[in-house]
């Protein structure tokens, strides 16, 4: 007898259960308040009621009722045992100190200079997060993470706007795992940067497609960077800051690195298609 199934339901072994809630082998799945999360930031269009940063700040209350710390911490131990790198980064125990008025004095077009430029030209503030003294492996990697997160923009080619934020994400989520000897804790590391990179690409598909190819490009951008780079989230930038970007790229090991400036694409991205992009239409406001 001929099997009528659809090719592409082959194999399907349905599971039976005595539970009456959705229970599966995945801890994301099981999470209600991640399942909304989820299927809000990637079918909503955009608009002023929730702006994409607040997105992140409720992912990560979400994501902090789902990790085994004391398994993270395990995994960091471990991995300092074969990674001297990584250890010597923790036993210094590094933390930036700068405010922004310290940048002032740098020349245009250095690290410093661009990063001041940018501090200065919109509503920015150095430390995204409430400052908290680290008390774990994790504490620490995320505060540095947050300290670095705007020099990754300007060192890896990413421009401060929505399109531009992809290219410190693929930065990140190849470069980690390249520089760490175990892919579960680069996975675990790497999970607020393939949910936070998916607003981009799954919302642009989906309701922005103009600025599909700015997409991907920056997607393929940051791919290149963190394929090619030295360990950047490992780096110490301080010594970086007076020199000129493409020294200061040399300097802390950044390859591969292309500026494309995205801000009109980011713009139409974040006014839900109402900014024009087409500069013909721009000429004409």
């Amino acid at each position: 007898m001929a099997d009528n199934t659809p090719y592409l339901l082959r194999g399907v072994m349905p599971v039976g259960t005595d539970s009456s809630v959705l229970v599966s082998s995945s801890k994301y799945l099981n999470n209600a308040r991640l399942r909304d999360w989820l299927a809000m930031i990637l079918l909503r269009r955009n608009g002023p009621d929730v702006p994409p940063p607040a997105e992140m700040y409720e992912f990560v209350q979400i994501l902090n009722t789902l990790r085994d710390f004391d398994a993270v911490e395990a995994m960091f131990t471990a991995e300092r045992k074969v990674n001297p790198e990584l250890d010597a980064w923790f036993d210094e125990g590094f933390i930036s100190t700068y405010k922004i008025e310290d940048f002032a004095g740098y020349a245009p077009g250095s690290l410093g200079g661009i990063f001041y430029q940018q501090m200065t030209s919109g509503d920015y503030e150095i430390q995204i997060t409430p400052w908290q003294e680290p008390r774990s492996q994790l504490d620490y990697y995320n505060l540095r993470s947050g300290q670095t997160h705007d020099f990754e923009h300007i060192l890896c080619g990413g421009g401060f706007n929505f399109m531009g934020e992809l290219v410190p994400y693929w930065y990140r989520l190849t470069n980690v795992p390249r520089h760490l000897r175990d892919p579960e804790l680069a996975a675990e590391l790497n999970v607020i940067q393939i949910f936070g990179s998916l607003r981009y690409t799954v919302r642009t598909m989906l309701h922005y497609p103009q600025v599909w190819p700015t997409a991907v490009n920056a997607i393929q951008r940051g791919m290149r960077v963190g394929q090619q780079s030295d360990a950047l989230f490992m780096k110490k930038l301080e010594p970086a800051f007076p020199l000129p970007l493409a020294e200061a790229r040399e300097m802390l090991g950044v390859r591969g690195a292309e500026h494309v400036d995205t801000s009109r694409e980011g713009a139409f991205w974040a006014s839900d298609g109402k900014t024009p992009l087409d500069p013909i239409a721009e000429a004409a406001e």
